[in-house]
């Protein structure tokens, strides 16, 4: 039986996170070895990953919804529902996942290229980048607001010669269920109008950790690309 989360030490917790998600990226390595390919309909290749994590990796619950998005739905935002599509052979597609790991969440995003289309795999190279850039902008004031970390985010899309495509860059992530308000799309997120620190601690004096998600659009070519993983945990 998995610790009470709430009587781990903070270094136990932060632990416990960090192995949700390396189980996570071992869960893509495989969904990019034996998933993505042309032909497949995007709600086909869910369905096929939840067989994959269930199978696998003993996955039982997703924290949020399977999100499988490909050429101009990619430009979508996570709250949207755009009709399913196949995938083409030069496409550009994402996968966004909030997979449960014994009672601890992950949630891990990665983009994918099919073919040797040269924007597709530019807009791809730039998502690291931005992420570490914006993370490191973070280190340097972990004290910031959620707002200012948006900001960030966006301004260093836009240096990079993309627009942010989300209206939010990140949020909380902890123990299943972490912590929530609801009708609340401000505090507990990396978006604009969050004038809270990042730093504050939840409700039971715990630190709060964080994803940061970087989702860089083109549209004009109507693409986009998609990046996420831990902020608060090395």
């Amino acid at each position: 039986m998995a610790a009470d989360p709430s009587s781990l030490s903070e270094q136990e917790r932060a632990t416990h996170l960090l192995d949700a998600q390396n189980m996570a990226f071992q869960l893509f390595q495989e969904i990019e070895r034996d998933l993505i390919r042309p032909g497949v309909s995007e709600k086909a290749l869910s369905n096929e990953i939840h067989e994959l994590g269930t199978k696998r990796h003993n996955v039982r619950t997703h924290w949020h919804k399977r999100v499988v998005r490909s050429g101009p739905n990619t430009l979508m935002p996570y709250a949207e529902n755009p009709p399913d599509r196949i995938i083409q052979p030069d496409d550009i597609l994402f996968v966004d996942l909030g997979p449960v790991f014994e009672a601890w969440e992950a949630d891990f995003g990665r983009t994918f290229v099919l073919g040797d289309d040269p924007v597709k795999k530019r807009l791809h190279a730039s998502l690291e980048p931005v992420w570490n850039t914006v993370k490191a902008r973070y280190d340097e004031n972990p004290d910031m607001t959620g707002g200012q970390l948006y900001d960030i985010a966006c301004e260093v899309a836009r240096l990079e010669g993309w627009e942010f495509g989300g209206q939010i860059a990140g949020h909380l992530v902890g123990s299943f269920p972490h912590e929530r308000i609801p009708n609340d799309k401000i505090t507990l997120y990396i978006t604009k109008g969050n004038t809270e620190q990042m730093s504050r601690v939840d409700g039971k004096g715990q630190k709060r950790h964080w994803i940061l998600e970087i989702h860089l659009v083109d549209r004009e070519r109507q693409i986009g690309a998609f990046m996420e993983q831990l902020l608060t945990i090395v």
